[in-house]
């Protein structure tokens, strides 16, 4: 079990290795994931405040580098809680008005390949 703290949302425990944009769910955040969390629109991006996991997948890698982002944001629908956290949501259905999107897979997906995270 890992214990993730959402800035404005308190906490949820989450099992091993569940994705995180999973637990934030349960936790009611209404986080967005529109495309179906598989790697594809950056919807579900979080900001770490504690506990970042160095390792990430390759399409998160290469989704984040392509938007810009790498280095100051994460994708929820790519990441295994495997430790305690401290996550902001950067885009809910409240804050946006959308839907938050087809519900993603149990396991990561695609197939993950695993790579270091860019240093900060």
């Amino acid at each position: 079990m890992a214990t993730i703290t959402i800035e404005g949302f308190g906490t949820v425990e989450a099992h091993a290795d569940e994705r995180l944009v999973l637990a934030l769910e349960r936790a009611g955040t209404g986080v967005l994931h529109r495309c179906g969390g598989v790697a594809r629109c950056t919807t579900c991006r979080v900001e770490f405040l504690r506990g970042e996991p160095t390792p990430m997948t390759a399409a998160e890698r290469d989704k984040l580098d392509e938007k810009g982002l790498l280095g100051s944001a994460r994708l929820s629908c790519q990441i295994p809680c495997t430790g305690d956290m401290t996550v902001r949501v950067v885009q809910t259905e409240a804050s946006t008005g959308l839907e938050a999107g087809k519900a993603p897979a149990p396991q990561i997906e695609p197939e993950p390949v695993w790579v270091e995270r860019p240093s900060a």
